[in-house]
């Protein structure tokens, strides 16, 4: 079966194909689930966040641009925006997974997914693991923060009681490192 790329299903979903909105939620659900629950380590909150961040893929499907960059770039900050937004109404800031076992069941794919798709994202995840771990601490800390924890670049210079300048450099640098050893892996950002 020949897999659909995402950007030409996006366009049928700005058709108002709710197939193609399925088969994007049947792709990427299991993954976002995995980035939410690692940001608000609540379970229910994290499959209602899932729902709604499909439900705005569909309804702002126009605002998508894939000249700007991937489908699944634009999904995920969707729904980390999401994840972010909750856990600063409730005061509280997210755990990160335990250890790297709890961090892969969490990114387990559905019984039933496809099996080429699942191999595909499985490699991607190695990739970007990869790219993260070359990071130098410092940059990894802030990326982590940021990205995981929520934390803005103010809260960040706080909590490791460096100066606001010094997280920007790190994190500015971490992010032209991540894209250039991802860029290397053959995935786009």
């Amino acid at each position: 079966m020949l897999k659909i790329a995402d950007e030409q299903l996006m366009t049928q979903v700005k058709a108002g194909d709710s197939t193609a909105l399925e088969t994007l939620y049947d792709r990427y659900a299991a993954t976002l689930m995995g980035v939410v629950l690692r940001i608000v380590g609540q379970r229910f909150v994290a499959e209602e966040i899932v729902q709604e961040t499909f439900w705005r893929v569909w309804d702002k499907a126009d605002s998508f641009d894939q000249t700007q960059g991937k489908f699944s770039t634009w999904m995920y900050s969707i729904g980390r925006r999401l994840a972010i937004d909750y856990t600063r109404r409730q005061k509280v800031r997210p755990e990160a997974a335990a250890s790297e076992a709890e961090e892969e069941r969490m990114l387990r794919e559905p019984d039933g997914a496809n099996v080429v798709e699942t191999a595909a994202l499985r490699i991607e995840q190695a990739h970007v693991r990869s790219a993260l771990a070359e990071l130098s601490p410092e940059q990894y800390q802030v990326i982590e923060l940021a990205y995981f924890k929520g934390l803005t670049r103010q809260e960040i210079a706080q909590a490791i009681d460096k100066p606001l300048g010094t997280v920007h450099t790190r994190a500015r640098l971490g992010l032209q490192n991540l894209r250039s050893a991802l860029a290397a892996a053959g995935i786009e950002s």
